[in-house]
């Protein structure tokens, strides 16, 4: 009798500590054929999909689920209006889904795979008689429709680290160092910035794969993602900085790779998958993604590669193309930042130096931020300082005239 109470008692209280779980993050993305929602989860769980109308919207009911933050719910597009969530009285997460207008849902979960978790996928497809919402324009960068007034995050890649020392100087300076403190020093000028922020692909000397490197861009849902290298060459008179961007070649190398991969592939633009799409239509967004997250790159290099050239010498004023791994996210604009040539001593000898790691990492924040103060993300609250100051300018001309022409009567 006491053994089959225990086994009832343990049976019950793995079956409740099987269905906790987390929504760590929600994603969103409208396409042409409809509107995904990924739920990212700390673990397996059951759900319950319900369609109501007047108004319309979709309610997903998560068995002893909880929201790591009301900040994971992001802004509506496509068919969604907006996201609204709450506990209910028997311990289930309520989400309810507002929306623009009829949609017919399907919903699925998502095991572990690559660098994410467990998921639960919502697809809203138009429904009968109806015409699927207009889709946002593939966006670089994000995806997900952010709040109004959001930080631009941008990635700092320190090159190398752990087994993997990159190039060593005559000295015995290791490239592995010599970044990861210039990273640092980077990520503590930009987040001093308003309105932007950094996060480390690596804090310590630790060694973080390529891809992995990317992965984690990724996740931080970065606008930006800066990799911080230092040059080497067997002459060692060769001095300078250079900075690259994605080749047409490695572009089209990791389109193929994308595209053959697509059945395990990690969300492409804010959750949405390439596995169930037509290969035509995969081919498109994916083109479409890159080519304006090249075209993004090239434009914030040119801008480094300026101020790059106020502090010292530069191997070519042109902004430089490779096929380095690190450059292939095919929704983050990337750059690779040679500082200067280890293997030249002179060079070796600023590269240690505090005070020019200073002003490697002030050149590069200088022209990461010309970029986005020329090309602000919507929602940002660098967007929001750039209209300002636009409408201040535009104020204070007008002003001007209006006095020039009082003076003039």
């Amino acid at each position: 009798m006491l053994a089959g109470c225990l086994a009832l008692v343990l049976a019950t209280f793995g079956a409740s500590a099987a269905k906790s779980v987390i929504v760590k993050d929600v994603r969103l993305w409208a396409g042409p054929d409809g509107t995904r929602l990924v739920f990212d989860l700390s673990g397996p769980t059951e759900h319950n999909v319900l369609t109501l109308d007047k108004p319309d919207r979709v309610v997903v009911d998560i068995p002893a689920g909880s929201l790591e933050s009301e900040r994971v719910l992001p802004q509506g597009q496509g068919f969604v209006k907006q996201l609204r969530a709450a506990a209910q009285p028997n311990g289930d997460l309520r989400v309810v889904v507002d929306l623009t207008g009829p949609a017919q849902p399907k919903t699925f979960t998502v095991g572990p795979q690559d660098s994410y978790g467990h998921r639960l996928v919502l697809d809203l497809s138009p429904s009968k008689g109806t015409v699927a919402a207009p889709p946002s324009p593939p966006s670089v960068v994000k995806a997900v429709a952010d709040a109004h007034g959001r930080d631009i995050v941008v990635a700092i890649d320190a090159g190398h680290g752990g087994v993997d020392p990159g190039s060593v100087g005559k000295r015995g300076t290791y490239e592995k160092h010599v970044t990861l403190a210039i990273a640092k020093r980077l990520k503590d000028r930009i987040d001093r910035e308003p309105g932007m922020r950094a996060v480390l692909t690596r804090d310590s000397d630790t060694y973080v794969d390529l891809r992995d490197r990317i992965v984690r861009a990724r996740k931080q849902q970065a606008d930006m993602f800066v990799s911080i290298h230092a040059d080497s060459y067997t002459n060692r008179s060769v001095a300078g900085s250079s900075v690259y961007v994605l080749s047409a070649r490695g572009a089209s190398d990791e389109s193929a790779r994308w595209l053959a991969d697509r059945e395990n592939a990690a969300d492409l633009i804010g959750g949405v998958k390439l596995d169930d799409k037509d290969s035509v239509l995969a081919s498109v967004l994916l083109d479409l993604s890159q080519g304006a997250s090249m075209s993004a790159s090239i434009d914030a290099a040119e801008m480094v590669m300026q101020e790059l050239y106020k502090i010292g010498n530069i191997t070519n004023r042109g902004v430089k193309h490779a096929g380095f791994i690190v450059l292939k996210s095919p929704d983050i604009p990337s750059l690779l930042v040679e500082t200067a040539f280890i293997s030249n001593p002179t060079e070796e000898a600023r590269l240690i130096d505090p005070k020019h790691q200073q002003r490697l990492a002030e050149a590069i924040h200088q022209g990461v931020r010309a970029y986005f103060y020329t090309n602000p993300p919507p929602g940002t609250l660098v967007a929001d300082l750039r209209a300002k100051r636009s409408s201040a300018t535009v104020i204070a001309s007008t002003a001007d005239g209006e006095s020039a022409g009082s003076t003039a009567h």
